[in-house]
């Protein structure tokens, strides 16, 4: 049985606090209260309140410090050195918002530079998937491992589309090449519209890896770090560590990272 430390048992309190009002909401889903932030990005009444909850629950236990929130923005904690939580309260809005039982909560630290905890909740399957730094990663009671594929043929990814309205037309062009790379050498390509539960469900093992460009903080933070400690690979496009500032992450087991990075890097360098 996993033994969750003080830190995650507040993460755990906050996320769990949220998510009733959330699966509330999802109930009514056709009631919702839904205004436009951009192109195919929503903010809901759920997303608002439960970011309010988790920052209340939050900052209840820790009041020095920071904040980094989809909604609510940045809140600087009580000195440069305080660490940082970072928030995406509802993961997955879109699905939500139509009635698609697929999105979670994602909270994660940052202390010095460094995601140092994570929380990713799946309210609706009640799955919490946690992780701190050096510890290892957990669902629920059980700890996780990355999947032991080594061949790209017998492996499943997730991926991500990118939205029009944040790129342009060469993104999707782009994105066009790296998806028929991978679909023409591995078992198949995913796209369920939540970065925080794909990249939980590569540290679970369930995909053998992911990728996606032009993420925000709180999209990955938590799921770099859950990857990492179920003992993954985690790095930009370049094979940095720099996903988690540039937004663009590819995340796999061991075995499979670098032929990945060598697929969608031959995909943008094809210029057939």
């Amino acid at each position: 049985m996993a033994s969750r430390s003080a830190l995650i048992n507040v993460m755990h309190k906050a996320a769990t606090a949220a998510s009733r009002g959330m699966l509330r909401d999802f109930g009514e889903v056709e009631n919702l209260q839904v205004s436009r932030k951009g192109p195919a990005d929503f903010v809901s009444r759920a997303d608002t309140n439960a970011e309010r909850v988790i920052k209340a629950e939050l900052q209840k236990a820790r009041p020095d410090w920071g904040f980094v929130m989809e909604e609510g923005g940045v809140i600087a904690g009580a000195d440069a050195d305080a660490p940082v939580w970072i928030i995406d309260p509802l993961d997955g809005t879109s699905n939500f918002l139509h009635g698609i039982p697929h999105f979670a909560i994602s909270i994660a630290v940052k202390d010095k530079g460094k995601i140092t905890a994570a929380l990713v909740f799946d309210p609706l399957r009640h799955e919490y998937f946690f992780a701190e730094a050096g510890q290892g990663a957990f669902i629920n009671d059980r700890r996780l491992r990355v999947s032991g594929r080594r061949r790209m043929a017998e492996s499943l990814f997730a991926t991500g589309i990118p939205f029009l309205g944040r790129g342009d037309a060469a993104a999707h062009e782009k994105f066009g090449k790296e998806l028929q790379k991978v679909m023409a050498v591995s078992a198949g390509v995913r796209r369920f519209g939540s970065a925080a539960l794909d990249l939980a469900y590569v540290a679970a093992g369930r995909y053998d890896g992911f990728w996606e460009r032009g993420l925000s903080s709180w999209d990955i933070a938590a799921g770099i770090l859950l990857v990492r400690e179920a003992g993954g690979f985690v790095s930009d496009f370049a094979s940095r560590d720099r996903a988690l500032d540039s937004g663009d992450v590819v995340a796999a087991n061991p075995a499979i990272h670098a032929e990945l990075l060598k697929t969608l890097n031959a995909a943008n360098n094809d210029t057939a």
